[in-house]
Formats: C-alpha cells, sequence, structure tokens
C-alpha cells in the first residue's frame, strides 16, 4: 500500500537469522572435527553445484542428467592443468605444473568450454531427449577417465595438488589461530564459504533480472517467449554454458576436499543425487539448490557416523544395508513425498515475506 514504509533492514527478523548463521558458519571450524569439517565441505561443494543445475533446469526447464561430466572436467582438469610429471602407482602422469589458483580458474572455464560445446545440441532437444542425450555425456566420460591414463590415472585416479593462493597454501601444514590448529579442511572452509557466497549471489541477482524472467518464460511457454522476442536459442545455450561452469567450480572443491580424484564417483549415480536435491529443496531457487545439496549430501554422513545407533544400517563393509544405500532409499522416499505433497520443495516449509504479504 502507499505510504507504508518499509522498516530497515537492521530492524528485520530475516537480517538477526542472516546475521547469527553467519557467525556459526564463521565458527564452526573452531569446534568441528576432521570429519563433520569434511561433510560440510562437501555439502557446500554440492550446493554450488546444485545452484548450476537448478538454473538450468528448474529455472529454464531443460533435463541435464550429465551434470556429473562437467563436475569431472573441473576435478581432473584441475589436477592435469594444476600437477606436474608425477609417477603414480608405477604409472607416469602428464601435467603442466600451473600455479594452483590460475589451474583453478582454467578448469572452471574448461567446464564452461565443454558446456558450449554441447549446447548446440542441448538447444534442439528438449525433455526426456535432452536428458538422454546428456546421459551420453556420462558414458563418454567414464570411458575417458578410465582409460586416458596419462592423464587421469585410470581407476587408481590421482593426487590433487593443494590450492595455493597470494602464498597461503591451503594444505595440512598447521597454522594456528586462537590456539586452534588449522589444517587442509578448516583453511578449505572459509574459501569454500566464500564461493558459495559469491555463486549464490550472481545466481540470484540473474534470476531476479531481466534474464531470469526470460528463462522463466523459455520455460513455462518457450514458443510465447519466441513470439516475444527473447533470443531462446542464445538464452539456452548461455545457460547451459553458466551452469557447466558451476558444475566446474563444484568439482575443483571436490577435487580439493577428498585429495584424490576417481573415475567410479563422477558416474551416473551422482548426477542422478543433483537431481535429487533441486526436486527436494525447490527448482528454480537458490535456497532451493542450497537446501536440497545440504539434506541429500549430509545424510549419508549421518548415517554412516552413526550407523551403530540406528536400525537396520550396518557400518560399511559389515553386510546389510549400508549408509550409502539407506541414504539413497531415504532421498528417494522424499523425491516422492515432495513430488506428492510439496511441488516446491522444503524451501516452501518457510513462506517468504512476500507470500506472508
Amino acid at each position: 500500500m502507499a505510504g507504508v514504509r518499509q522498516a530497515p533492514p537492521w530492524r528485520r527478523p530475516r537480517a538477526y537469522v542472516w546475521v547469527a548463521l553467519s557467525l556459526l558458519l564463521l565458527a564452526l571450524p573452531f569446534y568441528l572435527d576432521r570429519f563433520w569439517l569434511q561433510a560440510g565441505l562437501f555439502a557446500m561443494a554440492a550446493a554450488i553445484g546444485a545452484i548450476g543445475i537448478n538454473l538450468l533446469t528448474g529455472a529454464t526447464g531443460q533435463l541435464s542428467m550429465g551434470h556429473a561430466f562437467f563436475l569431472a572436467i573441473g576435478a581432473y582438469g584441475y589436477c592435469v592443468l594444476a600437477g606436474g610429471n608425477d609417477v603414480e602407482s608405477g604409472h607416469e602422469l602428464a601435467g603442466l605444473g600451473l600455479p594452483t589458483w590460475l589451474a583453478a580458474v582454467l578448469a572452471v572455464l574448461l567446464a564452461g568450454l565443454a558446456g558450449g560445446v554441447f549446447s548446440p545440441i542441448a538447444g534442439r532437444l528438449r525433455g526426456a531427449y535432452l536428458g538422454i542425450a546428456t546421459l551420453a555425456l556420462i558414458f563418454v566420460g567414464q570411458h575417458v577417465l578410465f582409460n586416458a591414463r596419462d592423464l587421469t590415472g585410470g581407476f587408481n585416479g590421482r593426487s590433487v595438488p593443494p590450492l595455493s593462493l597470494f602464498g597461503f597454501e591451503f594444505d595440512d601444514s598447521e597454522l594456528l589461530v586462537a590456539a586452534v590448529p588449522f589444517q587442509s579442511m578448516e583453511k578449505l572452509w572459509y574459501a569454500a564459504l566464500v564461493a558459495l557466497l559469491l555463486c549464490g549471489l550472481f545466481a540470484r541477482g540473474v534470476l531476479r533480472s531481466r534474464p531470469g524472467r526470460a528463462m522463466n518464460a523459455l520455460r513455462d511457454h518457450r514458443i510465447a517467449a519466441g513470439v516475444m522476442g527473447v533470443p531462446v536459442a542464445r538464452y539456452r545455450a548461455a545457460v547451459f554454458v553458466l551452469s557447466s561452469m558451476y558444475a566446474g567450480l563444484a568439482g575443483v572443491l571436490l577435487a580439493l576436499i577428498f585429495q584424490r580424484t576417481v573415475p567410479e564417483y563422477f558416474g551416473m549415480i551422482l548426477s542422478l543425487e543433483y537431481l535429487a536435491m533441486i526436486v527436494i529443496g525447490g527448482l528454480g531457487t537458490v535456497a532451493g539448490a542450497v537446501v536440497g545439496a545440504i539434506f541429500v549430501s549430509l545424510l549419508p554422513q549421518v548415517l554412516t557416523r552413526w550407523s551403530d545407533a540406528l536400525p537396520l544400517v550396518s557400518a560399511p563393509g559389515t553386510g546389510g544395508v549400508s549408509p550409502g544405500e539407506a541414504s539413497r532409499y531415504l532421498y528417494g522416499a522424499a523425491v516422492v513425498a515432495v513430488v506428492l505433497f510439496l511441488p516446491g520443495g522444503l524451501t516452501r516449509l518457510v513462506p517468504s515475506p512476500r507470500e506472508k504479504k
């Protein structure tokens, strides 16, 4: 209504929630052990990748089942660009030996380039046909990762050079901060937080701007959007490239977190997990991607940590239902429940200020 003044940002309850959440995330490395730090880092990397696929599938309506392919390009691109000519497991591996920060940037751009090469195909296909075409990327990627041993290390994978930025090493060398030893996980925590914040803000800006409205028009009424002057092919190609770059950055972070890349990880199951993330969290929103990524990525870690106390869940390698299998059953059931009873995803449980009005 006209004449109604909005409260300043610092007087809004949501502002205090964000401040408290930010302080909590900044303080966690001082209290969490390495297991939970790695789990949190994995969730942040997954959130970045989920934001990328949500821009593509949730906001634009382009079904992609090959997201893991672009994550693999980011992870292995970083290893090849930053690594040297090393010998691992009796096999010589090739590498360019570039500065690690430059290798990370180039790996993200390389993933975007791969998305750009595939985007003309994506622009000509829709729905299930596009999903099948992107699924083919997984099979091609797996074949290359297992057989290009000079670059990837084959089945055994290859080690990941630690990130170095302006002389600061994100490795396991101990750094005391307030009497707390900071190693690779603690150092990477803050780097991943910054990356997630920047990626989330950029995607939020895109979705709320004119390109975001054009993307939604492409999803809901493609022909009408074309009639209204929206360059359909250009927008679909641009979003595919942007989504691939998000996946590439997530792949770089995953490589740095695990400290070793293996081809088996970047398979079809990973792509299906990313689709589950955006469905469970909420299609077409940044918050939905983050919430879904936290749910799907942390669930196996929680089940693994407390497998002894949970019924029907066995510790890995002891037989029975493993934590990984149990987590897939649970978030599979969550996908069905969300589709049937909560189409907007988990984020719909908390109404936005606009909906309250």
